[in-house]
């Protein structure tokens, strides 16, 4: 399946990137995590499971078990701290 994968801060700037589209068999936000992470560096260090990254799947946050659909938006992105 298509959809649209987009970084933000320190993902955006660790990949180079603010966005992507990829072609994928993963089903689920995690098997796509995982899936990006084994492409190797930049991804294993901004995306590995060692990092604090938070995830959403249309505009809407989600873990590991949210299902992937065809032209869905994928978001990637540092937690957010407030000051």
């Amino acid at each position: 399946m298509n959809l649209r994968i987009k970084y933000f801060a320190s993902v955006r700037e660790a990949l180079g990137q603010g966005s992507e589209s990829v072609q994928t068999r993963s089903e689920t936000l995690g098997a796509l995590r995982d899936e990006l992470v084994a492409r190797g560096e930049p991804y294993a260090s901004a995306l590995g499971r060692g990092k604090a990254v938070r995830m959403a799947l249309d505009q809407v946050m989600s873990d590991d078990a949210a299902v992937l659909r065809e032209g869905c938006e994928v978001a990637f992105f540092p937690p957010v701290t407030g000051g």
